[in-house]
Formats: structure tokens, sequence, C-alpha cells
């Protein structure tokens, strides 16, 4: 116990356990392809080439029920469980594919 409190102190909590945005994409993979180049389910935007500003708006939009046009359904499920720090990681991870 006193290993982790220590190690704990010597990194910091936050960045123990910072939001991985790769690993969050995993999820959105499988509709929007790996490189975030494919229209999920043929309806979407391509959001390949965002900027990490762009991506945030839309996934808060989306979480908060103020954005979206034939997948806002789909994609507010999507996102009601990403934390701010997780959709910056995803935001982040996106404008750099």
């Amino acid at each position: 116990m006193k290993k982790l409190a220590l190690a704990l102190a010597m990194v910091g909590a936050t960045s123990l356990f910072a939001a991985d945005g790769a690993t969050l994409f995993k999820k959105c993979a499988s509709c929007h392809g790996a490189k975030a180049e494919k229209k999920a389910l043929g309806k979407s935007q391509i959001i390949a080439g965002w900027d990490a500003a762009k991506t945030t708006a839309a996934l808060n939009g989306y979480k908060d029920g103020s954005y979206g046009g034939a997948m806002k359904g789909v994609m507010k499920g999507q996102v009601a469980a990403l934390s701010s720090a997780d959709i910056d990681a995803l935001a982040h991870h996106i404008a750099g594919l």
C-alpha cells in the first residue's frame, strides 16, 4: 500500500488515470473506420481531418443533444458516459489520425 501511495505521489494520480484517446477510439472505429475515413453506417460525415476543437464541439453537442443529424440518436448513446477528459483525449486522437 505504501508503494502505491508513493507511486501516486511521484507520478500524480491524474496521469495514471488519464483518458487514452486511442483506446477510446477502438469503439468508434467499428463505424468510422480505423483511420476515421468512413461515413458511419453510410450516414455520417467523415471525421478524418477534423481538428480537436471541431470534434470536441461535436461530441459535446451529441452528449447534450444540441448537435447531429441522422446519427444524433445513435451518437448520444455512444458519448453519454464519456467524461470531459475522455472527449478531449478522443478529439486529440482523431485529429492526429
